[in-house]
């Protein structure tokens, strides 16, 4: 795959089961930085929006992560604690679960400065509501997600084939609810 061009992968995951708005739902967009994802990349970066700021994905601040990674919230930012936790814990998780990636060979290393990605992060907004907040459980399940979104991205999972042997198997859990008039 390494010397294969990545013009445009997508994937996405979920990683629930921790405490309530612990949950993570990544979906990821991954691809060359001189492409169309470098493009909406550079856009992403250069055109803040108040509410949906769009922060690197560091280790720290000053050390930013390869391939050059960007962090979208899908969520209306308007609190200091949300945006504390997203741009914390969450944009640290995210990226670590990038350099999981690429240590479990999903993103080839030697293409980790010619590709971009871009995660668009969902954190629940009542975590600002959760008074011992574990950030460690946080943290953890936002990097098994990330790395299960590039994993998933990377070998086209779920496959054509699966998609329509299952159709029909599967309901969306909202709908479910809706139909149930639980929503």
């Amino acid at each position: 795959m390494s010397s294969e061009r990545i013009v445009l992968r997508v994937g996405e995951s979920l990683v629930a089961g921790g405490p309530p708005g612990t949950a993570a739902e990544p979906e990821v967009a991954i691809g060359e930085l001189d492409g169309p994802l470098g493009t909406a990349f550079a856009n992403l970066l250069g055109n803040q929006v108040v509410g949906h700021s769009r922060v690197l994905a560091l280790l720290n601040t000053d050390v930013m992560i390869r391939p050059a990674t960007i962090c979208v919230s899908k969520v209306t930012v308007t609190d200091e604690r949300y945006t504390n936790i997203l741009m914390g814990t969450v944009q640290y998780a995210t990226a670590m679960g990038v350099l999981d990636s690429v240590r479990a060979g999903d993103i080839p290393k030697e293409k980790a400065n010619d590709l971009g990605i871009i995660v668009s992060l969902w954190l629940n907004p009542g975590i600002v509501d959760v008074k011992d907040l574990d950030h460690k459980i946080l943290f953890d399940i936002h990097r098994k997600a990330t790395a299960q979104a590039i994993h998933k991205a990377m070998n086209n999972q779920p496959s054509i084939d699966w998609l329509l042997e299952n159709q029909d198997k599967i309901v969306h859990k909202y709908f479910e609810r809706g139909l149930k008039g639980e929503i």
